[in-house]
């Protein structure tokens, strides 16, 4: 693995030439545009996203830290066609990534917001979108880039990093509580265990300031209302 600044890499030598990845300047550009199209707190979470996945990935030796940063940095790409629910978000992003070639990315706009995985489809899907998510889900091979950024879903805000639990009492106050949610966060515990062995250290170590931005409670952001 190399050992070399995000500032530094040039991601198509480190991967070999294959553009199943954008570089480092493409895929914050990227965000960058998106957050243009569809601006919203989303924007900055991606961003505390890609910012915990690097940080995290560079205690892990298995993993690639800057993979890690572009891929937490476009896993909600999909918001870029506007303010939509999950499924739809998911789908968008694999889509634009996928016609991109940029197959890493794709996979993880599928699996981030699915850490049941298999489990997750114990139902038959109405919408195009969620039809094509499970199909997909149920042939993929879930691997440690896509605990990482499940994770890191969950420890980023747009304000900064908050412990899971707090996290996860902000979920239960929007949406209520769901038996998938619960099955869900006992995953996301787990893969912080596992994490956690290998670094040798807490995840809460890495991420910048999490004392503090844990307890900040900022109101819930609202789209703003279009003038007629």
């Amino acid at each position: 693995m190399l050992n070399r600044n995000v500032e530094q890499l040039d991601e198509f030598e480190f991967y070999g030439g294959l553009n199943m990845l954008p570089t480092i300047e493409e895929a914050e550009k990227e965000l960058k545009l998106a957050g243009e199209l569809n601006p919203g707190p989303w924007v900055k979470h991606s961003i505390n996203v890609g910012i915990a996945a690097r940080n995290i990935a560079h205690k892990l030796p298995n993993l690639d830290e800057n993979k890690a940063y572009i891929i937490g940095l476009l896993h909600d790409i999909g918001r870029r066609v506007g303010i939509v629910n999950i499924p739809k978000h998911v789908y968008e992003g694999y889509k634009y990534s996928t016609d991109k070639g940029w197959d890493e990315v794709a996979k993880i706009c599928m699996t981030h917001s699915y850490p049941l995985m298999k489990e997750e489809f114990n139902y038959e899907p109405i919408t195009e979108e969620e039809r094509s998510i499970k199909e997909y889900i149920l042939q993929c091979e879930e691997d440690d880039y896509d605990r990482l950024i499940q994770i890191c879903d969950a420890l980023a805000t747009d304000y900064g990093f908050v412990i899971l639990e707090k996290r996860f009492v902000d979920v239960t106050r929007r949406y209520g509580i769901m038996e998938t949610y619960i099955k869900g966060w006992d995953i996301t515990f787990k893969n912080k265990e596992y994490f956690e062995e290998i670094m040798g250290c807490s995840i809460y170590d890495v991420l910048p300031d999490i004392g503090r931005t844990t307890l900040l409670c900022p109101s819930p952001w609202k789209p703003p209302v279009k003038s007629e």
